[in-house]
């Protein structure tokens, strides 16, 4: 993991050096030296926390088939599979996807009320088979459009859903791994899917799971160094405990949004930055304006039309190679001497 130059208000020393200045200077070192000023700005400070990352396209989830009938078709790794698609084929029968989050547990007919009737129904209305009122009541007009399907499907029109009959995972879904063969008997592992979309997942220490939540910004920084914009999505609550002595981690994933700046990158180790810190409106100069006052603890050198005079200041944040100040007599737009 590499961690962000990220100091605490007390090590200051650390802290020029850290964010790209150098130690603060002493008045009698900053007289032999060429300086530039520079206005003090109001602006917002953000310090990052800098965490290893991998980009591909999520963790695999396997599918198995039920335990019947021959494998007579499988898709290729990498082959993209959407709804009613089909995902593989038993006895020459086409096995479609569907998209839910509740697993079919039963054979479903006239009759039958439950979420599951739902999920089927807004499958059959989002392939374009209407006819009836998408809620949780299977009727007869459902079962119309289920026979609709199968004929459709060339299955045998029972009007009947067999849960066997096809498989439902959450979205689309692209094809990780193969593990079957074709004339397989049906009944174990099939194959591995994972989204279709990249997303960058990390293994997060259990000790900086307060900087993460769902919907936080993160920026993604490639391998060529490029940079792209990112947003959690998921961060797991349960940790997993780390081999040989290494700390605990919780699963976070990080959504990109434009895919199309990611190129060809699968499995791809990426640095992900997210922000630790943040104060808005303060009063900031560069960390290389800092000085060491004669009289101890930390200044900056204020120009004025009457030359240049020592300022003690307060020190807040540090972050992006500027630290937060307060002080009497300075406000936005007061010169400070920068050593060049």
């Amino acid at each position: 993991m590499t961690s962000s130059s990220v100091v605490v208000a007390g090590a200051v020393a650390a802290a020029a050096i850290g964010f790209g200045g150098r130690n603060p200077a002493t008045p009698s070192d900053t007289a032999h030296l060429p300086a530039t000023t520079t206005p003090v700005t109001r602006t917002t400070l953000i310090r990052t926390q800098q965490v290893n990352g991998v980009l591909g396209y999520g963790a695999p989830v396997t599918i198995n088939a039920p335990g019947h009938g021959t494998i007579t078709w499988l898709p290729a790794p990498g082959a993209t599979i959407t709804r009613g698609q089909p995902v593989y084929k038993a006895d020459n029968r086409a096995i479609p996807l569907l998209y839910g989050s509740l697993p079919l547990y039963r054979t479903l007919r006239s009759g039958d009320v439950g979420e599951d009737v739902q999920e089927i129904e807004q499958n059959l209305a989002a392939l374009g088979y209407t006819g009836y009122t998408v809620d949780r009541s299977y009727t007869s007009t459902t079962a119309n459009a289920v026979r609709r399907w199968q004929k459709d499907l060339g299955l045998v029109q029972t009007g009947v859903i067999d849960p066997a009959a096809m498989v439902i995972a959450p979205a689309g879904l692209r094809v990780s791994e193969v593990v079957a063969h074709l004339g397989d008997q049906a009944g174990g592992p099939l194959l591995a899917y994972a989204g279709t979309t990249r997303v960058v997942t990390i293994a997060l220490e259990v000790t900086l799971q307060s900087l993460v939540s769902p919907g936080l910004s993160a920026t993604v920084t490639l391998p060529d160094g490029k940079t792209v914009d990112g947003t959690l999505t998921k961060v797991g609550a349960v940790a997993t405990a780390g081999a040989d002595h290494q700390p605990a981690t919780i699963d976070v994933t990080v959504a990109i949004a434009d895919q199309s700046k990611l190129g060809p990158l699968d499995q791809a180790p990426v640095v992900v930055s997210l922000v630790s810190a943040k104060l808005d409106n303060v009063l900031a100069v560069p960390v290389a304006a800092l000085v060491v006052l004669p009289e101890g603890g930390y200044g900056v050198q204020v120009m004025t039309g009457s030359g240049i005079h020592d300022v003690a200041v307060h020190l807040g944040m540090f972050a992006d190679g500027k630290v937060q100040i307060t002080a009497d007599g300075i406000a936005e737009g007061t010169l400070v001497v920068v050593p060049s």
